[in-house]
């Protein structure tokens, strides 16, 4: 989920700045000292790009490989069996997402990708759902792929438990209690996608990108990536790569920890541009939080004098704005 915003800054030609490493194993097992330091190479990387990769998560390889292996199958399908599970035939955006169907830049071309939204569970006889709550509802799921369900929906429990555990660490990282979240991560609403980019075509325009340059607008994103790479981070000198690195996630910080923070903690521009002549397959993970949980500004966050940049807000009703800016 993201929000779109016009890039200014020209692509760089220098060296690639490489992004911070942090190790999350041993985290919330008990051992105070590397709970700290883990909330300290956190409070850096927040700080500057909001941008880093995690290893020690504990999601295990041969899940994500699974999932992979389901998306492949499922983007390799004709354009009919996968329209057949449309996102425009869900009224709380699940479902397949063709290619071209979105612009992320503003201004920019379409973006040169394809998608499977997944969220919570919840059945069309819930009562959040017979009101109309935003985003809330049943997925859809392709026939006649009994592992696709099943995979994802383990990936899914796996990934909701690694942005928890992100969270208490962010806490920690404000000089907060490690808990100070649990209200956000009450049963939160997160989004899964399966994502293909097909190669960077030949004749391109000059400005088509696999995913034109925006920020995401919730809490934490959680990145799987393919070997192919092409994920690109707006830096004060210009774009730098962000590679794939074997058994680690990227995490980019959306627009509603921005906010929370008051601007302490950074959500960066990015963008994905496929140079690489092979198909690429990435599996983000928008780990959004309670709808019903308000945003307020940290207090801690505030330099003396320093007044809040925005007025508190629920988790839904901020999805929901971003929503209505994007898509206008």
């Amino acid at each position: 989920m993201a929000s779109s915003k016009k890039a200014t800054v020209s692509v760089s030609q220098a060296t690639a700045k490489s992004l911070p490493v942090i190790d999350l194993s041993g985290f919330g097992e008990g051992d105070a000292a590397r709970d700290a330091a883990v909330a300290h190479a956190m409070r850096d990387a927040c700080e500057d790009k909001g941008f880093f990769y995690v290893v020690g998560h504990g999601v295990e390889p041969d899940l994500v490989a699974l999932l992979r292996q389901q998306a492949e199958a499922f983007f390799s399908k004709p354009l009919e069996q996968k329209e057949a599970v449309s996102k425009d035939l869900s009224a709380c955006n699940r479902g397949y997402e063709r290619l071209a169907a979105q612009t992320l830049e503003k201004g920019g071309s379409p973006d040169q990708k394809e998608g499977y939204y997944i969220g919570v569970e919840v059945p069309e006889t819930d009562p959040r759902v017979l009101a109309g709550k935003f985003n809330h509802g049943p997925n859809q799921w392709p026939v006649n792929m009994p592992a696709f369900r099943q995979t994802a929906d383990e990936y899914f429990e796996t990934m909701v438990a690694f942005g928890t555990k992100l969270m208490q660490a962010m806490a920690l990282s404000l000089d907060l209690r490690h808990d100070y979240f649990s209200g956000y991560t009450a049963d939160p609403m997160c989004t899964l996608r399966l994502l293909h980019y097909p190669p960077q075509r030949p004749n391109a325009e000059p400005d088509e990108k696999g995913c034109g340059a925006h920020t995401d607008f919730g809490g934490l994103t959680l990145l799987w990536q393919d070997e192919v790479g092409g994920l690109e981070v707006l830096d004060e000198d210009g774009w730098v790569p962000a590679p794939p690195i074997e058994g680690a996630f990227n995490v980019n910080l959306g627009d509603m920890i921005q906010r929370w923070t008051n601007g302490r903690y950074r959500s960066t521009l990015h963008r994905v541009i496929n140079r690489s002549g092979r198909e690429r397959y990435s599996i983000p993970f928008f780990y959004t939080g309670n709808p019903d949980h308000e945003v307020r500004c940290i207090e801690t966050c505030l330099a003396p004098g320093e007044t809040p940049a925005h007025p508190p807000i629920t988790v839904s009703e901020h999805l929901q704005a971003m929503y209505k800016q994007t898509y206008a």
